[in-house]
């Protein structure tokens, strides 16, 4: 289903994906947008939901950007500056289509984990259909939708799926609170089917981890920044894996 705003709605900057991440936050937190690019979603929760907002960027020139625009933006990469930040410093931290894009892509996760009471991934699925069908069928590296790249110039140098990120948070010591899947232009697939059939369809995902053992009480929280109610999980994936 597509989505439209009207003229001047902040929503409409967003990037489709970047509205479900938005869902998954609470108002009035402590938020870190690891590569934030060129800060629309940093404004957009700043603004809207008066979370406060802080990012790295590796680009000087997002990071220009940021600033320009009145956001607390330092230029820094994922895979060494994440180490410099204490325990539980945010109350979320966000990583929007970049972990396949690092170098260490355990350690990255480990330290949103570390840092953050709260790490919202989204991530391409590079198990969806038409990619295992391209590599099958053409015997050539996929193209797709939300896997725009030649092979060559790609950034992404960690390919991986749904499942596979599951495994991963496994090994993290996380805890998977919710997750989403959605198309290739990334909006949400509102059907509810067992977590490894958009290990196959789901073009994109989205999850909410906490550390495992962490005690999350929702309504404390809501209490103590003024909150309102979250909105419901959708279920479209479970965070079950067997």
């Amino acid at each position: 289903m597509t989505r439209s705003f009207p003229p001047g709605d902040p929503r409409a900057a967003l990037r489709p994906d970047l509205h479900v991440v938005a869902r998954f936050l609470v108002p009035r937190t402590r938020v870190l947008d690891v590569g934030c690019g060129d800060g629309a979603l940093l404004h957009y929760l700043s603004e809207e939901h008066g979370v406060d907002a802080r990012g790295i960027e590796i680009s000087q020139h997002g990071v220009n950007r940021c600033v320009a625009n009145g956001l607390s933006v330092i230029q820094g990469d994922a895979d060494t500056d994440l180490a410099d930040y204490p325990d539980n410093a945010f109350d979320f931290v966000i990583l929007s289509q970049t972990l396949q894009a690092t170098r260490r892509p355990r350690r990255v996760l480990e330290h949103m984990l570390r840092i953050g009471r709260h790490a919202v991934v989204s991530f391409p699925n590079f198990g969806h259909w038409r990619v295992r069908g391209q590599l099958f069928f053409r015997g050539r590296m996929p193209i797709t939708d939300a896997l725009s790249y030649q092979w060559h110039d790609t950034p992404n140098i960690h390919a991986f799926t749904i499942r596979d990120f599951v495994a991963l948070v496994d090994m993290c010591e996380g805890r998977i609170e919710r997750s989403m899947a959605l198309d290739a232009r990334g909006y949400p697939i509102q059907v509810k089917v067992p977590w490894w059939f958009w290990n196959l369809f789901g073009a994109q995902a989205v999850f909410l981890l906490t550390k495992d053992g962490h005690v999350t009480d929702n309504r404390a929280r809501r209490s103590r920044t003024g909150a309102g109610a979250q909105a419901s999980a959708p279920d479209s994936l479970d965070s079950k894996t067997d």
